[in-house]
């Protein structure tokens, strides 16, 4: 029994390793923007081309790398990905234009991508039922550290050695990370390595054994991701347009990313006591209500307060699906379905902040365009309770 504590504690620290650089990464990259906007004199245009090029990166690897993953088996495309995100950031800080930074953000992004649906599938090959789904919840936790460590190498690093040796740092943690790999455990007997090419693996995640599981899990991903990015990645500058300068302080990104842990832990410890699909339409709903409240917020203190819960029932939701993912296939098909389904997420992760922009131009006030996202997360709900298929027993 204490060995096999130590043995899930020592891969939860490696995979969360994983997830937290991730992390690091995407959070970094929102803080590098305005200063190579600056230094660069990019359009508006170039500067969405950055975060949408990054975007389809992490799509495509989390197509191509799932599938491999299932191919050539976990532990070996786990690494590579780790491998590329690290390059990647290393040939970021020897860009001499942003269209240099296009093409490594865009290698970049299939390493990023790659990693979180496979490092996902590999701790779902390793447990069953209650203990699979609180793994998985905690280790997309470490998620909210990577953007705690990016905060304070933003405001605390980057302005004194700039963001060129800012995010060598991160490609040098990235390696840091690379050795932990050696811990990794080895295949599961389930889940040796599929001689399958990519169309029928294709075919398999779309069959009608688990047609109705992948659309179901796509929508929901789109939904998550579309207010997610959609929400936390474009709206507080419009709130800052609004007078309320805070939410691009360094207390008020602290406070951001502390909110996302409660979230977490809580769903960790309700998915063991509640079914996971009650717990996710309880996030769901509260990230429903909070987002109207943040909307509507007219004052620093509403802002914090709703922004806070945001937060915390956001991520909160994203923990929980990534704990649903995985067992709604079986190991042969694990890699490839959580692939598909988090790519298609990935289309709502582009939507969603382009989106924002469209609404704006044409008229639409920030009240209104939040009661946009509350209706897609609505939609969400419908689908979670009247589509999903019923997998409490996580029989794969």
């Amino acid at each position: 029994m204490v060995e096999s504590k130590r043995n899930s504690a020592k891969l939860l620290w490696v995979i969360g390793t994983a997830w937290l650089f991730d992390a690091l990464d995407v959070a970094l990259l929102s803080f590098v923007m305005p200063v190579i906007k600056e230094s660069w004199q990019l359009t508006a245009g170039q500067l969405g081309a950055v975060s949408a090029i990054t975007t389809l990166g992490m799509m495509i690897g989390a197509l191509v790398c799932g599938y491999l993953a299932d191919k050539l088996g976990r532990k070996p495309v786990l690494i590579g990905t780790l491998l590329l995100f690290s390059l990647g950031n290393f040939l970021l800080t020897i860009t001499p234009n942003v269209e240099w930074f296009l093409v490594v953000r865009l290698l970049t992004g299939i390493g990023l991508g790659g990693e979180l649906p496979v490092a996902a599938t590999m701790i779902a090959d390793h447990y069953t039922g209650t203990q699979r789904s609180r793994m998985l919840v905690l280790v997309d936790s470490f998620w909210a550290f990577g953007w705690i460590a990016a905060s304070l190498l933003a405001f605390l690093v980057m302005p004194h050695i700039g963001w060129r040796m800012t995010v060598l740092i991160t490609a040098l943690m990235g390696l840091y990370a690379l050795l932990l790999r050696r811990h990794l455990p080895a295949e599961q007997e389930a889940n040796r390595p599929q001689k399958v090419d990519f169309r029928q693996a294709l075919r398999q995640v779309w069959s009608a054994k688990y047609r109705r599981a992948t659309i179901c899990l796509s929508i929901l991903w789109f939904v998550i991701m579309f207010a997610y990015y959609g929400m936390f990645l474009w709206l507080p500058s419009v709130l800052v347009l609004r007078g309320f300068s805070l939410v691009h302080g360094f207390g008020y990104t602290m406070l951001m990313s502390l909110a996302q842990l409660p979230g977490y832990y809580l769903a960790a410890w309700l998915i063991g006591v509640v079914k996971r699909k009650a717990v996710l339409a309880t996030y769901l709903i509260g990230t429903v209500v909070s987002a109207a409240a943040f909307g509507t917020a007219n004052n620093p203190t509403m802002i914090l307060i709703s922004g806070a819960w945001l937060s915390f029932f956001t991520l909160g939701a994203w923990g929980i699906m990534i704990a649903f993912t995985p067992g709604q296939f079986a190991p042969a098909v694990r890699g490839i379905g959580m692939g598909v389904a988090q790519s298609i997420g990935r289309i709502g992760a582009t939507i969603g902040p382009f989106l924002v922009g469209a609404l704006m131009a044409i008229g639409f006030g920030i009240p209104a365009i939040f009661m946009v996202f509350v209706a897609v997360l609505l939609l969400g709900v419908g689908v979670l309770l009247f589509g999903l298929p019923n997998q409490e027993t996580d029989d794969w």
